[in-house]
């Protein structure tokens, strides 16, 4: 049987993630033999209660493979992700006791972006992320790495047809808002305390054409500079801490 693709990850928030919610995925555990601190310590025991096998390095080999990243002194070899199936959304979504927040991205493609907006998104209590299946960044060592646990913790579905995701996620209640550099309405105006899922477009494209007409509402973030734009992993931590703020008061 041919050994399953795989791919390293490092750093103690994102091993501990993985070791927490999906242990199954990992393939071997590597320590740095020079760390003998309390958390590395506290690693090692729980991969040793999980039964997964386990090896040192010592210092220079483990720098050598891993190369000039903060990595804390453990990294894991691991079976990659795999994106939710689309059914499994509207049963996470019946089982909420509070209203939804979703966040729909329309094909970015960066896994920096991907990663960043998946690292947002936790701290911002997200219940889910929804992309498309193709044209789009998939869950890789790079999402996995720049989300700093958060990609092996959030539920991530990765869908056929995104529009048509969309129209069922209206017959469950919830407001789709997107965003829009170009339309007037601004989202600082929008209340974000019902069902609701944030609706933002690829890097440089923006919301592609099904996509927008699919949306409740398009609006955009106020631009005070000479910028036109931001970031989408940027604008996506700015539109979903409004909610959080809203929610909140």
């Amino acid at each position: 049987m041919a050994k399953p693709s795989s791919y390293y990850i490092y750093g103690l928030n994102t091993v501990l993630a993985v070791l927490n919610h999906s242990p199954e995925r990992v393939l071997v555990l590597t320590f740095d033999s020079g760390r003998k601190d309390d958390r590395i310590q506290s690693v090692k025991q729980l991969a040793q209660q999980l039964g997964l096998t386990i090896q040192s390095k010592d210092s220079r080999s483990f720098e050598r493979q891993v190369g000039d990243v903060n990595h804390q002194g453990v990294m894991a070899e691991v079976k990659p992700a795999a994106a939710l199936k689309e059914q499994a959304l509207f049963s996470q979504l019946d089982a909420l006791t509070s209203p939804p927040l979703l966040l729909c991205l329309d094909g970015v493609q960066d896994p920096h972006n991907l990663g960043a907006c998946l690292r947002t998104a936790d701290a911002a209590g997200v219940h889910a992320v929804i992309a498309p299946k193709d044209r789009a960044c998939s869950l890789t060592a790079t999402v996995s790495k720049v989300a700093s646990g958060a990609a092996e913790v959030i539920p991530f579905y990765a869908v056929t047809n995104l529009a048509r995701c969309l129209r069922e996620i209206k017959q469950q209640g919830i407001w789709c808002i997107g965003l829009a550099g170009e339309v007037p309405g601004s989202y600082y105006d929008q209340k974000l305390t019902g069902p609701l899922a944030i609706v933002m477009g690829a890097e440089g494209k923006g919301l592609r054409r099904l996509t927008r007409e699919t949306c409740d509402e398009l609006t955009h973030l106020p631009m005070l500079g000479s910028v036109s734009s931001l970031n989408v992993s940027v604008t996506a931590g700015v539109a979903l801490f409004e909610v959080v703020r809203q929610r909140q008061q």
